[in-house]
């Protein structure tokens, strides 16, 4: 079933567009689930040792903006072949 509409939506739409539909969702799937492993370890490691709360959220922070940062551009290069 999913096969065939993919294969329609090929046809008519061409695979560039599929393609870079794809690309999109996955660059904000692959944001979201490392952003979700960032924030536990960060959480787990401030749990262990809360005196180094403000180094681990700091650098959380910083690693979250640069995943969210790249995951931007792909979604943006994504949208340029839209």
């Amino acid at each position: 079933m999913l096969l065939s509409i993919l294969l329609q939506v090929a046809a008519s739409a061409g695979l560039a567009k599929l393609g870079a539909g794809i690309g999109a969702g996955l660059a904000a799937i692959g944001a979201g689930i490392g952003i979700g492993k960032i924030g536990g370890s960060a959480m787990e490691g401030i749990a262990r040792q809360p005196e180094a709360a403000s180094d681990i959220r700091m650098n959380m922070i910083i690693a979250a903006a640069l995943i969210d940062a790249v995951s931007l551009f792909a979604i943006v290069v994504c949208g340029f072949i839209l």
